[in-house]
């Protein structure tokens, strides 16, 4: 097991609360990601390196980008339809209307163009939440009942097994997947995290079927092997609170690491002046490779 501690750039200086859900538009080469306790889309252009952020003023989960360039918003309140352009909002639908301290978090489109994605309570409350799998033509779909805190979603390479992150378990789940029906089944653990490395948060998959699991208080993105549940390799982050990676780039092997600052004690911020930052590994030496838009 290899570790990099000095790879990661500072992408850009602006602090996240909760810097979660990157996602990469390789039609525009930007990247996409959500403040979620601010309530906030952010973007950065990789060309221009223009930064731009709109407020949702609602607690916001994860975005994915829409076959027409618009982006998939996960709020509270419920999805929408967003546009960047003109500010327009489209709502689609409500999230659970019988459990109003419940958010939507982490999401992320299937290689079928589904979009799936998780709630839990805003007072993390042990199996508030759940995994849905949302459509425009088939709506909401409750998909695993009884998360606590859904996170970190991935698909195979070929496209037959689901990964799936409930944080508090230490542990990545692994679900047979049908790719035309978007049903899933036989559960098994294939990863288990030890506690002191942190919590499994946000997770992305690699060219070579290899998971990257980015660790919140553990102070790293870590690569992982689910047919085996080795640990292969470390990059070492200079704040606490991981949040999620997506590779991005031109040839897909930029690494990009959302952080978090939230519930830091005064001397911890003292300690990580960059927590909550956009972060990047260039050139990683790893692959990814194109995210499949939501299909509108």
């Amino acid at each position: 097991m290899s570790e990099t501690p000095s790879n990661p750039q500072l992408v850009l200086s602006h602090p996240c609360q909760l810097g979660e859900g990157p996602v990469w538009d390789e039609n525009t080469q930007t990247l996409y990601w959500v403040d979620i306790l601010a309530g906030t889309i952010h973007s950065w252009n990789s060309v221009t390196h223009q930064h731009m952020h709109w407020e949702t003023k609602d607690l916001i989960g994860a975005v994915a980008v829409c076959t027409d360039g618009r982006l998939l918003a996960a709020l509270q309140n419920g999805l929408l339809i967003f546009n960047q352009e003109t500010g327009e909002k489209q709502w689609l639908s409500g999230p659970e209307p019988n459990q109003p301290s419940n958010r939507f978090n982490d999401g992320k489109c299937d290689p079928k163009g589904r979009f799936w994605i998780g709630s839990m309570c805003v007072h993390e409350t042990t199996g508030a939440g759940s995994l849905y799998q949302f459509t425009l033509a088939g709506g909401l779909q409750q998909k695993i009942p009884g998360i606590t805190i859904s996170n970190g979603l991935a698909w195979s390479l070929d496209h037959r097994t689901m990964y799936f992150i409930d944080t508090p378990t230490y542990e990545v789940w692994a679900f047979d997947f049908d790719l035309e029906t978007g049903s899933i089944g036989n559960k098994r653990v294939v990863i288990t995290i030890p506690q002191s490395e942190g919590y499994p948060d946000g997770m992305t998959i690699d060219s070579e079927g290899m998971l990257w699991i980015a660790h919140w208080d553990g102070w790293q993105v870590a690569r992982w092997d689910p047919n085996t549940g080795n640990k292969l390799h470390s990059i070492h982050l200079p704040v606490a609170r991981v949040t999620s990676c997506c590779f991005g780039g031109r040839d897909w092997n930029d690494l990009y690491i959302t952080t978090a600052g939230t519930g830091l004690s005064a001397e911890a911020h003292q300690e990580q002046p960059l927590a909550g930052c956009l972060f990047v590994v260039k050139n990683s030496g790893y692959k990814g490779f194109a995210f499949t838009p939501f299909q509108v």
